[in-house]
């Protein structure tokens, strides 16, 4: 259905009956209606200190989670330096990995090649091993909850098929096992098999449709909030769900900002696990739903956050625009676009409070504890590993993030009328493929 405009207010009015997949035919549909035409703006981006902080942090704390990985796979049980030795990309370190794999003596331990005296090998200290061994435990209690969460990324998928490369980029924002593929979906082959997607590839394929499932976090939100009756009367099609807005400092006062978010917020909210195919991809109700996919997602992940890259490999998946990346610049309530570590990262806003995750998954809890002992490494590693105070840790230790700021800083702006008006540089260069 194609919806026509006329002097840019739209004069047909359809309605959109937007079914589920695998829904009984008599199962009632949601009834959308889309009656306005947004008023564009377009905000300059705006860097935010404390987010771009916890960034560089988790960067070097996911390339030490990879390298134990790693070694943990190898069958001599350590790496040599030759082996990693052009990881660095793949790791998405601005240091050699060597380099890096030295300053953290409380996880990899340096040693002689047996046979080659001058090749350096690195294993992983008993520290490393001992927290290896807490995260499988989590992995073991919570795996009902890690196939909901990909149950829930399969759902989101037009062919509910995802490509196994995009998923293993995925692993460490979706917190699913280092082989999953081998010991999760086997375990739930009820839920997950194995079959070539749309371009050729192997991938995960979704087996049924779990109805529990396809419930958002926005939904979910919004029912257990003071705003219950508004979730009720979304369920019943009365009106929409509005997206929790949080503004860099200039904008959120200003009111054409206002009215202009006043105007998005007012269009029908359509779940990710809708059909959309029926939705005339140039409209704003379209726009909506990209950004419901977009902040679906993110909140799967349990850092609340991605690299761009992981979302464009299944763009076409998630039927997102060609340039989905301008909605994050579009809509800085809700995302924040980040260039640390250069790599373009997306953050959902409203996951973080005072520089700290709401509600961390355990697995974000013992990522502080693996960082704890990364500190505790670079700290000691100038006075020898024997000064290194002894680590005595478990699930029980509530390990505080020193490195966490309290406080999400932002650079000021100004809140002139032309902030709104002007292009952003990073929104074009982020476009290009």
């Amino acid at each position: 259905m194609i919806f026509k405009t006329q002097n840019s207010i739209l004069s047909l009015e359809k309605l959109l009956s937007l079914k589920r997949p695998h829904k009984p035919s008599g199962a009632k549909a949601n009834t959308l209606l889309q009656n306005r035409w947004i008023t564009r703006v377009r905000l300059k981006w705006v860097k935010n200190r404390g987010l771009d902080h916890i960034i560089d942090i988790d960067t070097d704390l996911k390339a030490a989670c990879l390298l134990k990985d790693a070694i943990k796979r190898s069958s001599t049980g350590f790496l040599t330096a030759n082996s990693v030795s052009d990881w660095h990309k793949l790791l998405g370190l601005t240091v050699p990995v060597i380099r890096f794999l030295r300053r953290y003596p409380t996880l990899f331990h340096e040693f002689p090649h047996s046979r080659y005296a001058n090749l350096p090998c690195f294993r992983l200290t008993d520290t490393a091993l001992l927290l290896d061994s807490l995260e499988q435990k989590i992995h073991l209690t919570y795996e009902n909850d890690t196939m909901e969460r990909l149950c829930s990324v399969l759902m989101m998928m037009r062919t509910r098929t995802a490509p196994l490369q995009s998923l293993h980029s995925l692993k460490w924002d979706l917190g699913l096992p280092d082989n999953f593929e081998k010991i999760l979906v086997p375990k739930f082959s009820d839920d997950f098999r194995f079959a070539k997607t749309s371009s050729g590839v192997a991938g995960l394929q979704l087996s049924r449709w779990r109805e529990e499932f396809a419930v958002s976090e926005l939904e979910k939100s919004n029912e257990k909030s003071e705003m219950g009756n508004e979730y009720r009367q979304f369920k019943s099609g009365q009106t929409a769900l509005a997206f929790p807005m949080n503004f860099p400092r200039g904008y959120g006062a200003q009111k054409k900002v206002r009215a202009w978010m006043d105007e998005f917020q007012k269009l029908p909210y359509i779940s990710p696990y809708d059909d959309s195919r029926n939705i005339d991809p140039n409209s704003e109700l379209m726009e909506k739903r990209a950004v419901g996919i977009l902040h679906e997602f993110l909140s799967l992940t349990i850092h609340k956050k991605t690299k761009r890259n992981y979302l464009r490999s299944l763009r076409e998946e998630l039927n997102l625009p060609h340039k989905f990346t301008r909605l994050f610049t579009r809509y800085p309530g809700i995302f924040y676009l980040s260039l640390k570590c250069k790599t373009t990262t997306v953050t959902l806003k409203e996951g973080y409070q005072r520089g700290k995750l709401v509600n961390p998954h355990p697995l974000v809890n013992l990522r502080k504890k693996f960082n704890h002992v990364m500190r505790m490494g670079l700290l000691y590693r100038a006075k020898g590993v024997n000064m290194i105070p002894p680590l005595n840790i478990s699930l029980d230790d509530n390990i505080e993030n020193e490195t966490e700021q309290e406080e999400t800083e932002e650079e000021e702006i100004e809140t002139g009328e032309e902030c709104y008006e002007e292009t952003s540089e990073l929104e074009d260069e982020s476009d290009e493929e």
